[in-house]
This record gives C-alpha cells, structure tokens and sequence, in this order.
C-alpha cells in the first residue's frame, strides 16, 4: 500500500475515534509530517495535494483514484485499499497509531 493511502487512511480512522480532527499525520515510516484540513467525510492531504472523501465505511482517495472500505470499531479500525488489493487493520491509542498493512506483512507507526 502506498504511505499516503496509509496516512490517509490514519487521518480519517483517528478523527472517527477520537472525534477530533487532526492536523498533521507524522509516519515514522516515511519520517516526516502530513498536513491535512477536513474530517473524517472529506479530508485534504496538503502533501499530495488531493482529497479523500466519503463516509460510512466507503471513501474514495482522490490522488490515487481509489476506493477505501474503512471500519472502526472502538479504538481499532480495519479495511481494504483497491488500489493495492491489500487489507489493513490498525489500533489508535491517544496520539499514537499502528497500522498493519497485510500487503506489505509489517507495521507502520504514525503520531497524530
């Protein structure tokens, strides 16, 4: 899955959990921040320049022209990318997240 298919979904999972909206996703993947305006149905990644919208459990990345199945349950969110044909499931404690991408078989870590 790409890293901004990855931070997209963070953005959208954290302000569904937590009720808030973040600012910024920092990947310690990728090591370095991601602005984003909006909330959890339409949100702007200022990095990539692209919008992500939806809501339920269906969103659409504008930048990569894919669809986004997102569930959350409590603090733990799972789903899949079509764009990488891969599902992903992932746990938001406080400001931080671990993301599981099962296409790539390994963990990512991001901070909100």
């Amino acid at each position: 899955m790409k890293e901004e298919t990855r931070r997209a979904i963070v953005f959208i999972a954290t302000a569904k959990i937590t009720g808030h909206d973040p600012t910024s996703v920092y990947s310690f993947h990728a090591r370095g921040y991601a602005h984003f305006t909006g909330n959890s149905e339409s949100a702007y990644d200022h990095k990539l320049h692209a919008h992500i919208t939806g809501s339920g459990t269906s969103y659409y990345h504008h930048g990569n022209r894919a669809h986004i199945d997102l569930t959350v349950q409590g603090n733990k969110f799972s789903g899949y990318d079509y764009d990488s044909r891969s599902h992903f499931e992932g746990t938001v404690s406080g400001s931080s997240v671990q993301f599981y991408d099962f296409g790539e078989a390994s963990h990512f870590n991001y901070s909100i």
